[in-house]
């Protein structure tokens, strides 16, 4: 409203202007600062409002996604690490980046649409009044050229989406670099490290570099479509300006209504570089979403269902752990790793599995542990809480001391007496010298040794007391007396293990060896006299 007001404000200064009538102009100029007081508030109050806006749809979305990726395991489902998958790539980008994108475009554009509706509908009536002629030669125009744009633009939407992924994948290198540092500076493996960081950079600017020739063809058009439309006004207005039968100020009046008319209507041809970028975040979104749905069904855990539900096909929560019937495969694949076995270990025993690298080993504690859903027979496990999964390389988080012996528990469940115990019942009582505040925050992947992370797993382990544990070469990087050890705490607490590895040694912890030959066969033996790394 205050827009059209201006255009006949427009059109009345010139007319004052060519008739010399100064007292009729400064009563205009007037009206138009009463105007410009107005409307100035309410665009400072609209920039304020919708980015507050888009932040707390933003804030509220992010979450969402982001519940939903660590329920059912979904994080690692997706498996976004191997680049040759068809599933969804850098599921990080997409929460953190293609988020804040969607929402603040998404806001952006139903408010600059609705205030193109607004437009078109107030300057519409205006233009018709000054020429009908001149609107409808605007609507075929404007149709013509939105239908050549939208056309034209096809292909800048899938490389706009392609150039998502890869600066995902070229940050994600970097990343990598980052948090193997040490151990390229070992191997001295700075060139082999630029070159892949190199190959991933080099695909997002030749992406770039095809996204730049098509944005300037968009903008070819675009700028052939502004200028053109200049002289349409002039062209149609002209006419019957030299018949006086309007006077010279419908010229400003016309000019300033087509403009917001064609403006209105021209709207995905001045912003189809911003829509085909939203397009791509939506596109990215939407795949993300879904296949986060997609997991969620698969584990009977739709939304709003508040039922209890199995943790995999063929798995059951029991008293203990019972496979029965199972062949091992790696999802996806047809590669059979074990055939039909069957075994229990029940509360307080113990069961070591051996067998020569790449026979399943790991790939059977995976299934033990509800990772992997097992393709035949069934697994029962016990409850949520009552079985713990300690790997080789334990899981080190983003945060304090107290935070990493608690995890996944919560870090106020435990007293700073309960912390510094448990820390020297597995030989780290030096960490607390070392570290005293246990709320700092240091980064513990690179400050500790792999034989010390691994001793904070088993400090983990006796604070969270499962009934039941699972153990991947979880002392591989510790000395014989020191595995001694920590078995022997585990054992004073009769919790039942399931362990993997290579030692000798380990076999005096264990009552039963599940031995595996590599070719699908397997054995269940006593641990007594069992010889380690005799099939190897």
């Amino acid at each position: 409203g205050i827009n059209v007001g201006i255009s006949y404000v427009a059109r009345n200064v010139d007319n004052t202007l060519v008739a010399y009538k100064a007292d009729d102009f400064w009563k205009t100029v007037a009206i138009y600062a009463f105007c410009l007081v107005l409307a100035l508030p309410i665009r400072a109050l609209q920039s304020y409002l919708i980015p507050k806006l888009g932040l707390l749809w933003r804030e509220w979305l992010s979450g969402r996604l982001l519940s939903r990726y660590l329920t059912n395991r979904a994080y690692y489902i997706l498996n976004p690490n191997d680049e040759s998958s068809e599933e969804i790539d850098n599921p990080d980008q997409r929460i953190s980046q293609d988020v804040g994108s969607f929402t603040t475009t998404s806001l952006s554009v139903a408010v600059e649409v609705f205030a193109a509706l607004l437009t078109f509908f107030s300057f519409i009536i205006v233009l018709w009044g000054i020429s009908s002629q001149l609107a409808i030669w605007l609507l075929v125009y404007s149709v013509l050229g939105t239908t050549v744009v939208i056309f034209a633009s096809r292909k800048l939407v899938i490389l706009n989406y392609l150039q998502l992924k890869l600066e995902a994948d070229f940050r994600y290198g970097l990343v990598h670099i980052r948090d193997n540092a040490e151990s390229i500076a070992f191997y001295r493996g700075e060139r082999q490290e630029f070159g892949e960081a190199d190959r991933r950079l080099g695909g997002a600017i030749r992406n770039f570099d095809r996204l730049i020739i098509w944005q300037a063809l968009i903008s070819v058009i675009q700028r052939s479509y502004d200028y053109f439309s200049r002289f349409l006004p002039w062209l149609v207005i002209a006419p019957i300006y030299f018949a006086k039968q309007v006077d010279f100020g419908v010229f400003g009046q016309a000019s300033i209504a087509f403009s917001q008319v064609l403006f209105s209507v021209s709207y995905i041809v001045n912003n189809i570089d911003q829509l085909a970028s939203f397009s791509a975040s939506i596109s990215r979104l939407e795949g993300f979403q879904a296949k986060v749905d997609e997991i969620s069904n698969a584990a009977g855990l739709l939304e709003g269902d508040h039922a209890s539900a199995a943790e995999g096909a063929g798995a059951i929560a029991g008293a203990g752990i019972l496979v029965s019937h199972v062949d091992l495969m790696p999802p996806g694949s047809s590669r059979l790793l074990v055939r039909d076995l069957s075994l229990a270990v029940n509360a307080g025993e113990r069961l070591l599995v051996v067998g020569p690298s790449g026979c399943g080993k790991t790939s059977f504690l995976r299934t033990v542990s509800g990772l992997w859903p097992p393709t035949s027979g069934y697994v029962e496990r016990p409850a949520e809480g009552e079985l713990l999964f300690i790997p080789q390389k334990p899981y080190m988080l983003l945060g304090s001391l107290r935070e990493q012996l608690c995890y996944p528990l919560a870090p106020d469940r435990f007293s700073d007496e309960q912390l510094r115990h448990v820390l020297e019942q597995v030989m780290l009582a030096e960490l607390v010298q070392r570290y005293p505040d246990l709320d700092i925050k240091q980064d513990w992947p690179r400050l500790l040794s792999l034989g010390e992370q691994q001793r904070l797993a088993f400090a983990r382990l006796l604070l969270s007391s499962p009934r039941f544990v699972v153990l991947d070469e979880a002392t591989s990087a510790l000395d014989v007396n020191t595995e001694r050890h920590l078995y022997k705490l585990l054992a004073e607490r009769e919790m039942a293990l399931v362990s993997v590895g290579h030692r000798p040694t380990l076999t005096s912890f264990h009552e039963l060896v599940l031995e595996l030959d590599g070719n699908g066969g397997w054995r269940l033996l006593p641990a007594a006299g069992y010889e380690v790394g005799r099939t190897a």
